[in-house]
C-alpha cells in the first residue's frame, strides 16, 4: 500500500506496482495496471468455421473491449511517417504530435465517437471527422473544404444485417450482368436488362454479342455492381474495410493486412517503432462485435397521444413518397455473416485470401429472434433505406451539397440513402451533423428527395408533427 504522507521515488514506486521501467515498450500487457491494451492479441489466430454460440460470444466480448479501448503509444498509437489515406502513403514531413483534430489521429478509442445513445452508436457534432480524398496527396493539416469533407459519425447498430443485405444485392446485380452477356451472345444481338435487387432499381445494363458491356445507364451503384453500404457516400464495402480505415485514420493503429510487409515491404510502415499493431485476428474480433450489434427497434414513448400520432405519421411517411428511398424493410435470405466477406479488394482480406473463413450466426443471438419475417421465411430488415446513392440537391435546395471534394469518385451532391432505423436516438442530423431537428433535415432534401420534401412542406403542421412523432419511435435500445 502506498502511503499518502510519503510517496516513494520512481524506482521504488515501480517496485510497488510491479512495473518494469526500462524502455518505453517494456510495460507488460498482461498486468492489469499496464498501459497497453490487453485485448490486443487476445485472439492469436483468425477464427474459422461456423462459431458455436459460446465461442462467438467470447469473440464478441474481445471485439467490444477493443472498440472501447483507449489505445496508447505503447500499442502503436500515432503515425508520424504515414498519412490517413486509404492506400498506405508516407508523409512528406514527420508529424510532431500524436493527435491532430483535422487530419488525425483524432481519437483514442472507437467509442470516443460512436457513443450515442450507447457504445456503437452515433456521434454529436463535436465528434465530426474529416474525410480526406486522395491516395498519394492526403498530407494536410487543414480544415479547408478543398482538402477534406466534414462528416458526422453514423451508428453501427444493425450493421451486420446491412452488410449481409449489401452482399446479397451485389450478387443479384452481378448475376444480371452475367445474364445479359449470355443472352446477347446466344441471340447474336444487343440486349438491355433492368438492374434490380430486392426491389431496388439501379438503372439498366446492356451487352453486345462480342461481350462488350455498356454501363452508361447505371444509377446509384459502382460499375463493378458492388453495393457499398457504409459511410454517408456509400463507399465502404464492409465492416472489415471500415474498421481498418478508421483504425489508421483516427488512431494511427495500422492493421497488418494492409500496412504490413505484404503490401508495404515494412513491418513498421508508419515509423512509430511498433510492429504488428493490429493483427487480422484483432480485426476479426472488432468485426464480430459490430456485425452482431442489435438492430434498432420501434418504441412508442409513454406519452398521451404519441401512439396515435405515430400511426398517422407512418401513413403520411408513405403518402408523401418518403418510402421511395427510405424503404421500411428489405428481405434478407440468411443471417450467417461470413468474415472475411466476398467483395473486398486489395488491402482488406476477402474470403478468397484465407484458408477458411469464419461464420458468425446472428440467429443465435436473442435479439435476432424478434426480427420480422415474410411468408417465405426471409428476415425483413427494418432499416428504412435502400442502400442506393441519390442526388440530394437541385437548383433551389442545395444545403446537402456543401462539399468541394468528391469521395471515391462519387459526386459531391450524391449520398447514400440514410437508414432511418435509430433516427430517434441519433440527433443531430445530416452528413455533417449540422441540422438540429428532423424537420430541418427533411426540408433540406433536394434532388431525388425533392418531391417527398415538397409534399411534407405543403402539409398541415399537425401532419408534419405526426410524421416526426413516427420517426422518433425508431430508436436504438442496446
Amino acid at each position: 500500500m502506498i502511503s499518502v504522507n510519503r510517496m516513494p521515488g520512481v524506482a521504488s514506486l515501480a517496485l510497488v506496482l510491479g512495473l518494469q521501467i526500462g524502455s518505453a515498450g517494456s510495460v507488460l500487457a498482461d498486468e492489469p495496471w499496464a498501459e497497453r491494451t490487453q485485448a490486443l492479441g487476445a485472439s492469436e489466430d483468425m477464427p474459422t468455421g461456423v462459431l458455436p454460440k459460446d465461442e462467438l460470444l467470447r469473440l464478441i466480448d474481445t471485439g467490444k473491449a477493443l472498440f472501447e479501448a483507449h489505445f496508447t503509444t505503447l500499442d502503436g498509437v500515432g503515425r508520424p511517417q504515414a498519412t490517413q489515406a486509404i492506400d498506405p502513403t508516407r508523409r512528406k514531413h514527420p508529424r510532431e504530435q500524436v493527435f491532430f483534430r483535422t487530419a488525425g489521429p483524432d481519437a483514442g478509442s472507437c467509442a470516443a465517437c460512436h457513443n450515442q445513445p450507447a457504445i456503437g452508436g452515433a456521434g454529436d457534432f463535436v465528434a465530426n471527422v474529416f474525410a480526406s480524398e486522395g491516395f498519394e496527396s492526403a498530407d494536410f493539416d487543414s480544415l479547408d473544404p478543398q482538402f477534406s469533407s466534414e462528416r458526422g459519425t453514423n451508428h453501427l447498430f444493425g450493421a451486420g444485417l446491412v452488410e449481409l443485405l449489401a452482399r446479397e444485392m451485389s450478387a443479384e446485380l452481378q448475376a444480371i450482368r452475367g445474364d445479359v452477356l449470355s443472352q446477347a451472345r446466344a441471340g447474336g444481338a444487343a440486349v438491355r436488362l433492368p438492374l434490380e435487387a430486392k426491389g431496388v432499381e439501379f438503372g439498366y445494363i446492356s451487352a453486345e454479342p462480342d461481350g462488350s458491356v455498356n454501363l452508361d445507364e447505371l444509377d446509384g451503384v459502382d460499375t463493378d455492381l458492388v453495393i457499398r453500404p457504409f459511410t454517408q457516400k456509400g463507399v465502404m464495402t464492409s465492416l472489415r474495410q471500415f474498421s481498418i480505415n478508421a483504425l489508421n485514420q483516427h488512431h494511427g493503429m495500422q492493421a497488418s493486412e494492409r500496412f504490413g510487409a505484404r503490401w508495404t515491404g515494412s513491418d513498421d510502415f508508419d515509423g512509430d517503432g511498433k510492429t504488428a499493431e493490429i493483427s487480422s485476428a484483432d480485426v476479426s474480433a472488432l468485426v464480430s462485435w459490430q456485425a452482431t450489434l442489435p438492430a434498432p427497434v420501434r418504441m412508442v414513448p409513454e406519452a398521451a397521444g404519441w401512439a396515435e400520432a405515430a400511426e398517422r405519421g407512418e401513413a403520411s411517411f408513405t403518402d408523401f413518397g418518403c418510402t421511395v428511398c427510405h424503404r421500411p424493410a428489405l428481405p434478407l435470405e440468411t443471417l450467417s455473416f461470413a468474415d472475411p466477406g466476398p467483395f473486398d479488394l486489395a488491402g482488406t482480406l476477402n474470403d478468397g485470401q484465407v484458408g477458411a473463413k469464419a461464420v458468425y450466426d446472428i440467429s443465435l443471438l436473442n435479439w435476432a429472434k424478434d426480427l420480422p419475417r415474410d411468408a417465405e421465411g426471409r428476415v425483413l430488415v427494418p432499416l428504412f433505406g435502400d442502400l442506393k446513392r441519390h442526388v440530394m440537391t437541385d437548383n433551389q435546395i442545395d444545403a446537402l451539397g456543401n462539399e468541394l471534394l468528391s469521395q471515391r469518385f462519387v459526386d459531391r451532391n450524391i449520398f447514400q440513402t440514410a437508414e432511418l432505423w435509430g433516427v430517434g436516438s441519433t440527433q443531430p442530423y445530416g452528413h455533417r451533423n449540422d441540422f438540429s431537428t428532423l424537420n430541418e433535415i427533411i426540408l433540406a432534401h433536394g434532388g431525388n428527395g425533392r418531391e417527398a420534401r415538397d409534399a411534407y412542406a405543403a402539409a398541415p403542421d399537425a401532419e408534419k408533427s405526426a410524421l416526426i412523432a413516427f420517426l422518433k419511435t425508431l430508436v436504438i435500445v442496446p
